[in-house]
């Protein structure tokens, strides 16, 4: 199967009533693994690559990753993502490395500096039938080289936003935040503005910062000589109640480190004589495709891969 356009698999998820976990990858055992659970549980897939992963791997290691992944599963719809690109030239980059979907965050600057840039990259990007999505407002939290202040989503500025740039789906603050230490408190979510927005905007929304921090991955870090005492996340109700008011795409990043951390840590300490390293990835890549399963299934798209017959770039640069 081809690698799809972004949108056709929000579309359908928009359509079906469930979300997408969107999963970060940095190496090849975490994309093997959202690879065998996306299969496993019959789900599409969004394979998410940030400017530092394209870096870590020097950007045609993980374009063959990636490409090998889609070559090994022709029954999943997969799309390639770029994540949180800052410019057009990493947008660029990421078209010609053969990717169906890119970010543009301009959310740093101003309203009106965001609308600039991010027209001018939907302009591009649509040339070639990939995918936009784009942020307004502003997270908080720390992500690689990301920082920021929560800053909610303006509803108007969000409907006209939309309507100037032409933007396939919106990332928007409600409240998450970039990191393992999203919450001080109990977490509340502007889950009435996510519905507000997306009456507004008629196009798939996006949820950033979206990382549960499961207890037992916490511990099990904990446990084995890691620090992170206040490590909290996102409830996975509050992103269900976020994906029936119009959340079509939850990125999630921090579960699936925390989940290799955890499981080499064990081995590290449980079996101090090892020294090869499947010995200590392979339960690290376990880990992250049981975390990807769990997603995919409380998210609701376990079982979706079928529904729809993939579509090509060819065939959305025809529709733009």
């Amino acid at each position: 199967m081809p690698l799809v356009p972004l949108k056709q698999i929000l579309d359908n998820a928009i359509a079906g009533g469930y979300g997408v976990p969107a999963l970060n990858v940095n190496n090849m055992e975490a994309i093997q693994a959202i690879s065998a659970a996306a299969k496993k549980v019959k789900s599409p897939l969004i394979v998410q690559a940030s400017r530092g992963a394209l870096k870590y791997t020097n950007l045609i290691y993980l374009k063959h990753l990636m490409m090998a992944a889609s070559e090994e599963n022709p029954e999943i719809p997969m799309a390639l993502h770029l994540d949180h690109g800052d410019n057009i030239e990493s947008v660029k980059t990421a078209i010609d490395l053969g990717f169906t979907s890119v970010m543009i965050d301009a959310s740093h600057h101003s309203y009106e500096e965001n609308v600039r840039i991010t027209k001018e990259v939907v302009d591009y990007a649509h040339q070639f039938g990939v995918t936009v999505e784009a942020e307004l407002g502003t997270l908080g939290g720390i992500e690689e080289d990301i920082t920021g202040e929560v800053q909610l989503t303006d509803p108007d500025q969000a409907e006209d936003f939309v309507k100037t740039t032409g933007v396939d789906c919106l990332a928007v603050a409600i409240g998450t935040s970039h990191g393992a230490y999203k919450f001080k408190s109990e977490p509340k979510l502007a889950i009435d503005l996510v519905k507000t927005i997306s009456d507004r905007v008629h196009i798939p929304l996006v949820m950033h910062g979206s990382s549960s921090v499961p207890v037992e991955l916490r511990e099990q870090i904990n446990k084995y000589g890691g620090a992170m005492p206040d490590a909290c996340g996102v409830p996975i109700s509050a992103i269900q109640a976020a994906v029936k008011n119009g959340v079509a795409k939850i990125n999630v990043d921090t579960d699936l480190r925390m989940a290799m951390t955890g499981a080499i840590r064990k081995v590290f300490v449980e079996q101090p004589d090892k020294f090869d390293p499947r010995d200590y990835c392979r339960p690290g890549r376990e880990a992250i495709q049981a975390q990807a399963e769990v997603k995919m299934t409380a998210f609701g798209s376990a079982g979706h891969a079928g529904d729809y017959t993939p579509a090509t770039l060819e065939e959305y640069k025809a529709k733009y």
